[in-house]
């Protein structure tokens, strides 16, 4: 049996978390759990579940018979990633709090206030694995490929993954259910957490309204056709074809309308019909804010699978002009709608090498040129 380890879980009130401390524990460790408060701005029942997500906390830890405590850490939360959260937003990009609430919150604040506990490692629920290579420390996928969460924690360190443990890596997401079913802990059939966790959930449009002015404009066909208003950009990312409001717009086919590009300039929304057109695609992307876990990659070689969203396949890629702040990645086939302000994580096999942040994409078809000339109508910007 491996040494005897003092380890704080992190508990959110969900079965996955639980049962990552139930084994921990049945394996013979000092393990203390704890509970993160991230948001308090506005916290009723009606959007946020944190209050019964510590209550259910705090029966499974009274359950499998270990301590717990609940920390708040919305300072740092508010500070770390709500704001940039905000800033990304009103500069027409989508961002992904999830990365960034994982390397500044879950694997930072939680992680230093478990050392101050004495804690020889940190424990949570996510779907992943880690392992030591030559001294160095590498984050693989999990062996339930359909819960893998790698993709969130790419930003993670050596110093990180180090302390870290994920005790649900190899199992599948029905093995843990079970488990938790077994061992008679109640939410061993909770629905999982989904969305953001300060929204809830809450219409994204009111919660984000509250902390940014809407600025609302014209929505323009690919052709330069005035189709259509928009709410604001902000409240719109490439590829979405839900909430656009130009329906009756479309032409005989009846395709369905696809945001293809934000015009910050103008205030203006590009639109396209129909989800495979060329402008939804894209062959290269640069990426900035670069984390490496275990050293810079190869550059000049086609090995490498590339994801420009949580649920995508690995796409084939390569990494060409790295320089330390930012990179071009090129994919053999063009992808759907990359966009800027989200990740590009890369894979070698079932290792995750690490990403960056979509700065910009180069569209297989760009839009715009034809936005200069609108035909058809008169451009209410003139």
């Amino acid at each position: 049996m491996a040494a005897k380890k003092k380890i704080v879980v992190g508990m959110s009130g969900g079965v996955d978390s639980s049962v990552a401390a139930l084994l921990l524990k049945q394996q013979g460790h000092e393990v203390v759990g704890l509970f993160m408060k991230n948001w308090e701005d506005d916290d009723s029942d009606e959007y946020c579940s944190s209050r019964q997500d510590l209550i259910d906390a705090v029966a499974v830890a009274d359950r499998i018979g270990i301590d717990i405590e609940a920390v708040n850490f919305s300072a740092q939360y508010k500070e770390r990633v709500f704001n940039e959260f905000l800033t990304e937003y009103s500069a027409g990009r989508t961002p992904n709090p999830d990365v960034l609430c994982n390397a500044e919150i879950k694997f930072r604040a939680f992680l230093d206030h478990a050392m101050s506990l004495g804690a020889d490692c940190i424990a949570t629920g996510h779907y992943a694995q880690v392992r030591e290579v030559d001294g160095l420390h590498q984050l693989l996928k999990a062996e339930d490929g359909s819960k893998d969460q790698s993709y969130f924690l790419y930003r993670l360190n050596q110093a990180q993954l180090a302390r870290t443990l994920f005790p649900l890596g190899g199992l599948y997401k029905r093995e843990v259910r079970e488990i938790a079913r077994r061992e008679g802990l109640a939410n061993h059939d909770k629905r999982d957490s989904t969305g953001i966790c300060f929204i809830g959930e809450r219409p994204f449009r009111e919660f984000l309204n509250r902390y940014l002015p809407a600025d609302p404009g014209d929505i323009y066909a690919l052709d330069g056709r005035l189709v259509g208003r928009h709410m604001g950009l902000m409240f719109y990312t490439l590829g979405q074809r839900q909430g656009l409001g130009i329906g009756g717009q479309r032409d005989g086919d009846g395709d369905a309308w696809y945001v293809a590009d934000k015009d910050m300039k103008r205030n203006r929304l590009v639109v396209v019909q129909g989800r495979e057109s060329r402008a939804l695609y894209s062959h290269s992307l640069t990426a900035v804010q670069l984390n490496w876990i275990s050293g810079t990659p190869a550059h000049s070689n086609w090995v490498y699978g590339g994801k420009t969203r949580y649920r995508q396949k690995d796409a084939p890629c390569a990494i060409v002009g790295e320089t330390g702040e930012r990179c071009t990645i090129d994919f053999a086939e063009a992808q759907w709608a990359v966009t800027p302000g989200q990740s590009v994580v890369l894979y070698e096999s079932r290792v995750c090498l690490g990403g960056g942040i979509i700065e910009a994409a180069q569209k297989e078809h760009p839009a715009g040129p034809s936005l200069d000339c609108p035909s058809g109508t008169v451009d209410p910007a003139k």
